[in-house]
């Protein structure tokens, strides 16, 4: 398979995880609970079969920026979390930072 889809359901598992973290209640609830120990789970396994054909650099920038977008997103429009316009630049700076490594990566296998 295409390592950067594995790498993009990757990055969901994670975000999926992360969210239900919140909603776990500090590990207090059981379904969203599991949904974290899964989700990171493959998350990872995701991620160490896209690490055999890209590079660690890139990989990480990619999963941690748009992990870092979709988290905050989910957070703005599920758990009603503020953001400024500012905090909305930031997000918008991480994944335009994500596209310019991609566009100026060589060779990513």
């Amino acid at each position: 398979m295409n390592p950067f889809v594995l790498l993009g359901f990757a990055i969901l598992l994670e975000v999926i995880g992360t969210s239900a973290l919140r909603a776990s209640a500090g590990f207090s609830r059981l379904l969203p609970s599991l949904v974290v120990a899964l989700g990171y789970g493959g998350a990872f396994y995701l991620m160490s079969k896209a690490l055999n054909s890209l590079p660690l650099g890139l990989t990480y920038a990619i999963w941690s920026g748009i992990g870092t977008a979709l988290t905050a997103l989910i957070g703005w429009f599920y758990f009603r979390d503020a953001f400024s316009p500012v905090a909305l630049a930031g997000i918008a700076l991480i994944v335009l930072g994500v596209v310019v490594l991609n566009l100026g990566s060589s060779g990513h296998g």
